[in-house]
């Protein structure tokens, strides 16, 4: 059985708005629902361990999805996410791959965060496939290639557009744009329409634009995994 690990932000305060953020519920549910559905076995982490904190906007009604409903009546995985290991407590050798959701939380704290960015090189060294979803492709601000480089110097990626920040009024809020880093590290950045799929995999990167993304991501993970 494979194995794929996922890492959810312990962050969840939106900047000095006095708002919480977190991960958001959808870059989960469906990732989460797509590849156990498949008998892939999951092991939830984050920096704090614990419960990591969810986006509340990610529960309002205009957000809900089949994977989201099946989640809010979902008591057993709802059991599994209030204990996620600490990740410091991870080791890649115990994993096929690795998948960051979403949400605005990764921003300050997965993106910065010491173990975080040791497993993603650490999996990448051993050739294991890295994703990441809207916000979660921040986790590349800080990887290195073992050459120093950055992990997606010339490589093809996408994440949360500057445009999609922009229509939710937080590019003043949050500590940078996805895009723009991206784009500064050297990625070979694209994109598509604004809240529609769009993902990209280039070699052992995955990475998706929004939300929507969120299942396409795992299904190109799932398929790298066979």
């Amino acid at each position: 059985m494979k194995k794929v690990l996922f890492v959810l932000t312990s962050h969840e305060d939106l900047g000095n708005t006095g708002e919480k953020t977190g991960f958001w519920i959808e870059e989960f549910a469906a990732p989460y629902y797509l590849l156990k559905d498949k008998g892939i076995e999951i092991t939830l982490a984050s920096p704090k361990g614990g419960q990591p904190p969810i986006d509340p906007k990610s529960n309002e009604p205009d957000f809900q999805t089949p994977a989201t409903v099946r989640f809010n009546d979902d008591k057993a995985t709802q059991e599994v996410l209030s204990k996620t290991i600490k990740l410091e407590d991870i080791n890649q050798a115990d994993y096929d791959a690795v998948f960051y959701p979403g949400g605005h939380g990764p921003l300050w704290d997965l993106a910065e965060d010491k173990n975080s960015i040791a497993l993603i090189e650490s999996f990448y060294t051993n050739n294991k496939p890295v994703a990441a979803v809207c916000h979660a492709p921040a986790i590349f601000k800080h990887t290195k290639n073992t050459d120093g480089t950055p992990l997606v110097n010339g490589k093809k990626v996408t994440g949360f557009t500057n445009g999609e920040e922009d229509a939710v009024q937080l590019t003043s809020i949050v500590p940078f744009l996805v895009e723009d880093m991206l784009k500064s590290n050297g990625g070979i950045y694209s994109k598509g329409a604004d809240w529609g799929p769009y993902a990209v995999e280039d070699g052992l990167l995955i990475t998706g634009q929004n939300p929507a993304s969120s299942e396409l991501v795992a299904e190109m993970l799932l398929a790298k995994l066979k």
